[in-house]
C-alpha cells in the first residue's frame, strides 16, 4: 500500500512532466511559426527583403531569440539553483507570454515594425532562457534516476510536435493575418503560467551563494560578441559578398573570444562562480555537452539549406507560386519531425535500462550517414527519397538527443542541475547560431563564383537591357538566397515593371514565372549545399567519436549515506503504521 507521500510524489511528476511540456511546446512552436511565417510578415510590414540593409532585419527576427537564450540560459539556471527553479521557471512563462502580446500587437510598418518585432522578439528570449535553464531541471527533480529517459522523451516529443505545428499554422495562419502568428502562443502562456505558479513546487536542493558578477559580465558580453560577430559575418561588406573581411566582425569575433578566455580565468578563482568549471572534469557531463555542441553545429543550418532548396528550386518547378511555397516547404518537411516523435521516448526508456553511449552514438553515426545521402540527391529529386531520408535522420536524431539530454542531467549533483542545464543549452544554442553562419557561408561562397554570370546571361538572352541585367546579376548572393527562403521571386521583385513591360508578354511571364530563377540558381546552389552537408557529416562523426567517449551508464549519487538511511527508516515507519491500520501523518 502505498504512504500518501508517494502517491503525492507520483501525481506531482507527471503534473511537471504535462506543465514543462506545454512551456517547450510554446516556444518551439514560436519558433517554428516565424520560420514560415516571414514572408507575410514582411508583406504586412512592406519591407523589401532584397532592399539594401533589410537584410539584417531578417536575420535579427530570427535569430536574436537565439542568441539571447544563449547568453542568458547559464546565468539564469545559476539563479535557480540560488533561488529556487520553479520561480524562475514561472517567471519565464511569463514574460514570455507578455511579449508574445506585445508583438500580436505590432502596429508600424517598414524599418520601426521590424525594429519592434526585433526588441520584442528579444524580450522573448529572455523569458524563453528562463523556461530552457530551469525545465530540464525540474524535470530531473521530479522524476526518479529510473524514469528520467522516459520523461526526457516525451518532453521532447513536445520540442518535435511545436516545431511540426508551427510549420502548419504558421502557412495557414499567416496568409489570413500575419499577427496570429504570435498570437497563437499567448493561450498556451496564460494557462501554462497559471497552472505553474498554482502547481509546481520548488523541492530541488538549492545553493546558497551570492552571484558572480564579473563572471555574468564576462561570459554574456564575451559570448554576445562572438555571436554578433557571426550575424554581420552574412551580411555584405564593401565589395565582398559577405563580411568576414570586415573590421568590425573580426574584432567583435576575436575580442569575444578574449573575452570568453578571461571569463574562464575569473570562474577558476572566484570563491563563486556563475559555473562551476569542475563538472567538465565528470567525463559523462564533458562528453554530453561537447558531443550535443557538436551534433548542433551539424544539423543548426540543415532546415534553412532544406527550405530555400524547397521554396527557391524545388517547389517552383513542380508547379508551385512563390507565394505559396512556404505552407508547402513546411508540409514537405513533415518527416523531419514524425521519427523523432518515434525514436524520441523510445530511445529514453532504452537509456535508462542501458545507459545512453550506444544508443547515443549510433543516432550521431545514423545522422552523419543521412547528411551523405541528402548530398547524392539531384536538385530536382523524387520526394518520395527526400522524404525517406529526412525520416531516418529524425529516427537518428531521436536516438542521440533524448539518451544524451537524460544522461547529461544523470550526472550532475542535485544542487547543480540549472547551471548544468543551462551551460548545455548555451553551447547548443551558440552552436545553432554559428551553424548557421557556417552553412550560409559556404552556400553563398558556391553563389559568388557562378550565379552572377549565369545570371547575366540568362537575362540578356532573354532582351534584359545589359545595365539592368548587370545590376540584378551583381546582388548579394545573401540577398538572394533569404529572398528565395522568404518565397519572393528576386526577378519579379528587382526588375522595374516598365521594363519588363517592354519586354513583351512571354518573356516577360518566362523571367517571373516558375522555372527561370529556379534553374539558374539551381547548379549553383547544389555545388555550395554539397559542401555543407560534407561538412555537417564530418562534424557528427567527430561528435560520435565524443559521445562514444562518456563510458558507461552514470548517475550522480543523489543523497549521502546519512540521508539515504533517514529515508530508508522513514520508509520502514510508513509501512508499519499502514500494516498496523494506524495511518501515517505528515
Amino acid at each position: 500500500m502505498q504512504s500518501e507521500r508517494s502517491v503525492h510524489q507520483d501525481r506531482y511528476k507527471w503534473i511537471v512532466l504535462i506543465n514543462t511540456t506545454v512551456g517547450i511546446l510554446m516556444v518551439t512552436i514560436n519558433q517554428s511559426i516565424l520560420l514560415i511565417a516571414l514572408p507575410d510578415i514582411f508583406r504586412g510590414i512592406e519591407l523589401q527583403p532584397l532592399a539594401p540593409g533589410n537584410t539584417s532585419y531578417f536575420l535579427w527576427i530570427f535569430m536574436g531569440f537565439l542568441l539571447v537564450t544563449a547568453v542568458l540560459v547559464v546565468s539564469l539556471g545559476r539563479v535557480g539553483d540560488m533561488y529556487g527553479r520553479v520561480r524562475m521557471y514561472n517567471l519565464g512563462f511569463a514574460i514570455f507570454t507578455v511579449f508574445s502580446i506585445l508583438l500580436s500587437v505590432t502596429w508600424m510598418t517598414g524599418a520601426d515594425a521590424a525594429l519592434w518585432i526585433i526588441v520584442m522578439r528579444l524580450g522573448q528570449g529572455v523569458g524563453g532562457a528562463m523556461l530552457f535553464a530551469n525545465s530540464s531541471a525540474i524535470l530531473t527533480d521530479a522524476f526518479p534516476e529510473h524514469e528520467r529517459g522516459k520523461a526526457m522523451g516525451i518532453n521532447g516529443i513536445a520540442l518535435v510536435t511545436g516545431s511540426f505545428l508551427g510549420l502548419i499554422l504558421g502557412g495557414v495562419l499567416a496568409p489570413i493575418e500575419w499577427h496570429l502568428v504570435f498570437l497563437v502562443s499567448v493561450p498556451f502562456g496564460v494557462v501554462g503560467t497559471l497552472w505553474a505558479y498554482l502547481k509546481l513546487e520548488d523541492n530541488g536542493v538549492r545553493q546558497a551563494s551570492s552571484i558572480d558578477w564579473w563572471g555574468n559580465a564576462t561570459f554574456a558580453i564575451g559570448l554576445i560578441a562572438v555571436l554578433v560577430g557571426i550575424v554581420y559575418g552574412l551580411l555584405p561588406y564593401g565589395g565582398h559578398s559577405m563580411g568576414w573581411t570586415s573590421p568590425f566582425v573580426l574584432t567583435m569575433v576575436f575580442g569575444g573570444l578574449a573575452v570568453l578566455v578571461a571569463f574562464v580565468v575569473i570562474e577558476l578563482r572566484v570563491d563563486n562562480p556563475m559555473f562551476q568549471l569542475h563538472l567538465f572534469r565528470v567525463r559523462p557531463y564533458a562528453a554530453g555537452v561537447i558531443s550535443s555542441f557538436f551534433a548542433a553545429m551539424g544539423r543548426g543550418g540543415l532546415q534553412f539549406m532544406l527550405i530555400i532548396w524547397l521554396q527557391g528550386i524545388w517547389l517552383p518547378q513542380h508547379g508551385y507560386d512563390f507565394s505559396r511555397t512556404p505552407l508547402w516547404a513546411g508540409i514537405a518537411m513533415i518527416p523531419l519531425t514524425v521519427g523523432f516523435m518515434i525514436s524520441g521516448p523510445i530511445s529514453g526508456i532504452l537509456a535508462d535500462r542501458l545507459g545512453a553511449r550506444g544508443i547515443a552514438t549510433t543516432g550521431l553515426a545514423g545522422s552523419a550517414l543521412c547528411y551523405l545521402l541528402l548530398e547524392t540527391l539531384p536538385m530536382d529529386f523524387q520526394y518520395v527519397q527526400f522524404a525517406a531520408i529526412l525520416l531516418f535522420f529524425s529516427i537518428f536524431a531521436g536516438m542521440f538527443m533524448t539518451p544524451n539530454q537524460t544522461a547529461v542531467m544523470n550526472s550532475l549533483p542535485p544542487n547543480q542541475r540549472g547551471a548544468g542545464a543551462g551551460m548545455n543549452a548555451t553551447f547548443m544554442n551558440s552552436a545553432q547560431v554559428l551553424s548557421i553562419g557556417v552553412f550560409f557561408s559556404i552556400i553563398t561562397l558556391g553563389l559568388v563564383s557562378t550565379l552572377p554570370g549565369h545570371l547575366a546571361q540568362g537575362l540578356v538572352a532573354q532582351g534584359v537591357p545589359v545595365d539592368q541585367a548587370h545590376k540584378l546579376a551583381n546582388l548579394p548572393p545573401i540577398g538572394t538566397l533569404f529572398a528565395a527562403f522568404l518565397g519572393f521571386n528576386p526577378i519579379q521583385t528587382e526588375i522595374p515593371h516598365h521594363v519588363l513591360a517592354s519586354l513583351g508578354p512571354a518573356h516577360a511571364q518566362y523571367l517571373t514565372g516558375r522555372s527561370f530563377f529556379p534553374k539558374l540558381i539551381s547548379s549553383s546552389f547544389q555545388h555550395g549545399l554539397q559542401l555543407a552537408f560534407d561538412f555537417a557529416a564530418g562534424i557528427t562523426v567527430l561528435a560520435a567519436i565524443v559521445s562514444w567517449s562518456r563510458g558507461k551508464k552514470y548517475i550522480h549519487a543523489e543523497h549521502s549515506l546519512a540521508e539515504e538511511a533517514g529515508i530508508g527508516m522513514l520508509e520502514v515507519g510508513e509501512i508499519a503504521a499502514a500494516e498496523v491500520g494506524a495511518g501515517y501523518i505528515e
